[in-house]
């Protein structure tokens, strides 16, 4: 089987300070792990803030590169040269972010965002076809729970939080990518609408076939979603494995303080 996704030994280092007074973080250190080909799958990574998992999520967005190891996305190198090479990618892979009141200008209707990712990824190879460009937006939010009819003509605010996160999800879909990184997805979502859109991730994974990395400090919802898990510390990987096998009996100190903190005995 090949490899969707690889991270083989990542390291990342940040250089903090003046000439004179810098000093060296290191985000990520010595991370592994992969994402079969044609194996759709959850697979979370869970940790406090300063854990390292949204920097690993912008590597993997080739937002920034590795320090030291090797980053690859279907056995290429995430890296950029063209403008061409960088919506090639990103027509197979697309983020979602935590906050979607800040993915969408406020003085800018949401159909518009719509629209003008069917046609830069020239959905269906039309990239100037009013009609299928309109389609593709419908057939995302479809997916989504919405249609172009609720959101057509809308700006941010007329829009709930959790209508702007499925509309930014059904945005990532248009390109019809292979890997969403989605980022504290529902951790700006009012508490009564986050299992929804977990359940959304489930239900695109399962009926487009999507692999997904579920970035979260929420271990109550990936123990709900995660096929597999990673748990971080401080930029390690402390633990990973099947989701179930490793909340339900976790082995690592961290783990078990985690699970202790969040997950009630009934979950």
């Amino acid at each position: 089987m090949t490899d969707l996704l690889s991270l083989s030994n990542v390291r990342k280092v940040y250089r903090q300070g003046g000439l004179l007074g810098q000093r060296l973080i290191t985000a990520v250190d010595d991370v592994s792990f992969s994402l079969t080909e044609g194996k759709p799958e959850i697979l979370s990574i869970v940790g406090e803030s300063g854990s390292g998992k949204s920097t690993i999520a912008a590597m993997i967005l080739g937002q920034t590169g590795p320090t030291e190891g090797s980053l690859t996305f279907r056995n290429a190198p995430v890296n950029f040269n063209s403008r061409r090479a960088r919506l090639a990618f990103m027509s197979q892979v697309q983020p979602v972010l935590q906050n979607p009141f800040e993915a969408f200008n406020p003085l800018k209707r949401v159909d518009r965002y719509l629209f003008e990712t069917a046609r830069n990824f020239a959905v269906d190879g039309r990239g100037n076809d009013k009609a299928a460009i309109e389609k593709a937006a419908d057939q995302a939010l479809v997916h989504v729970g919405l249609t172009l009819e609720e959101v057509k003509g809308r700006y941010p605010h007329e829009l709930s939080g959790g209508q702007l996160q499925r509309a930014a999800i059904a945005r990532a879909l248009i390109p019809q990518p292979r890997l969403l990184i989605a980022d504290e997805p529902v951790s700006m979502v009012d508490a009564s609408l986050r299992m929804a859109i977990v359940n959304l991730f489930s239900r695109l994974k399962n009926e487009l076939g999507l692999s997904i990395v579920y970035i979260t400090h929420d271990l109550a919802t990936a123990y709900y979603i995660s096929d597999r898990i990673i748990i971080m510390q401080k930029g390690k990987i402390v633990e990973q494995g099947d989701a179930r096998t490793v909340l339900d009996n976790p082995q690592h100190p961290y783990s078990i303080a985690l699970k202790n903190a969040v997950l009630t005995a009934d979950t």
